[in-house]
């Protein structure tokens, strides 16, 4: 996956010291159905689009921005559905880092779906009755996007909280 500038540009001050970073998951809707998926060029796992949001960059913006770059899907971000906390992680290259996840349901506008910037190997529509196997946090990722309840899930206290 291509590393931003900016967190380049920080890890030349700090080295591999942990980060904190926030990033987004776009799980992206066309109609009752179906979900976008990638498949992810370093792991060969499929997930809903992911990405780090920019310095200065709003939060939805910079989910239907990383569905553009990643897949070339057009989509429109419609709300918030979860906000927690990732594990602490640490890259093969001894980079440490620890992200605040914002999951953003979007709405298809337009588009086909293919491998667009070269961090995924594939992108396509699944069934939601069909999806391939899939890390748990990744179908509670989904779950969130299409759950009708108008408000966003979070964690307090190590509680899970509708």
């Amino acid at each position: 996956m291509a590393t931003p500038d900016f967190i380049l540009a920080l890890r030349e001050k700090i080295g591999t010291a942990p980060l904190w970073l926030t990033g987004v998951t776009a799980v992206v809707l066309r109609g009752d159905d179906e979900v976008l998926m990638v498949q992810r060029a370093d792991s060969g796992q499929w997930t809903p689009v992911t990405g780090i949001i920019d310095p200065g960059e709003e939060p939805a913006d910079a989910a239907v921005r990383e569905v553009l770059e990643e897949s070339g899907i057009v989509a429109v971000a419609e709300r918030l559905v979860k906000a927690h906390v990732l594990p602490p992680q640490q890259y093969d290259n001894g980079d440490r880092v620890q992200y605040l996840d914002l999951v953003f349901r979007l709405r298809w506008v337009s588009g086909d779906p293919h491998p667009a910037d070269g961090e995924n190997t594939q992108a396509r529509w699944f069934r939601l009755d069909e999806l391939p196997e899939l890390r748990p946090t990744m179908v509670d990722r989904i779950a969130a996007a299409r759950s009708h309840d108008e408000r966003a899930r979070f964690t307090e206290g190590g509680v899970a909280r509708p």
